[in-house]
């Protein structure tokens, strides 16, 4: 059997390491699962947790920053990270209390999921369902 040429073994393993790394990257879901507790809603839940995600017309990239914007515009909103299409955030209760919110764009589908949780405890008194209904009452207009 003849050897393979040092090229040709690197180009292979170059698109064997791409294919996985599709299908790994392809399998993860958009936003992490909500926990039982009932701190916690997300656009991608099939049970109580759920709420709609954000939904938006025209322009993608215009209707992720119009959002940014809203969150950043907020007193009780830190970003913390983001990209053209993912943006991680805290929100801050009067309480102290941090919650995690993550949103992604979902430009084909033209929405924005969302996700919002309670970072400690176990009941946020509703907290976190009616932050994000403010936040979608904000970016409709």
């Amino acid at each position: 059997m003849k050897r393979l040429n040092p090229l040709l073994k690197l180009v292979l393993l170059i698109l064997v390491t791409a294919m996985v790394s599709t299908v790994t990257a392809a399998s993860q879901p958009l936003l992490p699962s909500c926990p039982s507790s009932p701190n916690c809603v997300s656009s991608l839940a099939a049970d109580s947790h759920f709420i709609e995600p954000l939904r938006f017309t025209g322009d993608a990239a215009s209707a992720f920053a119009r959002l940014r914007s809203i969150l950043t515009n907020r007193s009780d909103t830190r970003v913390v990270a983001a990209t053209d299409s993912t943006m991680q955030v805290e929100f801050r209760t009067f309480l102290g209390f941090v919650d995690d919110g993550l949103l992604v764009l979902d430009a084909p589908a033209g929405v924005i999921h969302i996700r919002s949780a309670a970072r400690v405890g176990y009941w946020d008194m509703g907290k976190n369902r009616s932050r994000m209904e403010e936040i979608r009452l904000q970016f409709q207009q």
